[in-house]
């Protein structure tokens, strides 16, 4: 592998561990069907606790997969999957120049 695939890769490791997990993956589908939601709504179609959605939230912003918008007294959270599927498309050619 090339230096550049290397280094494109190990910019995504914290993609890829934020995205490792079920539950996580379940918020980003949810949140692929439905735009936007509140926490409160996210638990209503989990089994998990409230304070747990809000952890993997947590998990998902700080690694740039959801942003969340403020209005009024409540926090909408959407999708932001732009730059992680930029870096993800830029290690695809990268492998595929340098590896294949």
């Amino acid at each position: 592998m090339g230096k550049k695939a290397l280094d494109i890769l190990r910019t995504c490791i914290p993609t890829f561990q934020a995205l490792s997990d079920p539950h996580r993956q379940d918020i980003i589908l949810l949140l692929g069907e439905h735009k936007k939601l509140t926490v409160n709504d996210i638990t209503g179609y989990s089994s998990l606790s409230r304070p747990a959605i809000s952890h993997h939230l947590k998990i998902l912003k700080s690694n740039a997969l959801i942003k969340v918008e403020q209005q009024g007294t409540q926090r909408f959270y959407s999708l932001a999957l732009e730059d992680s599927l930029t870096l993800l498309k830029q290690l695809i050619e990268s492998v595929e120049k340098d590896c294949l």
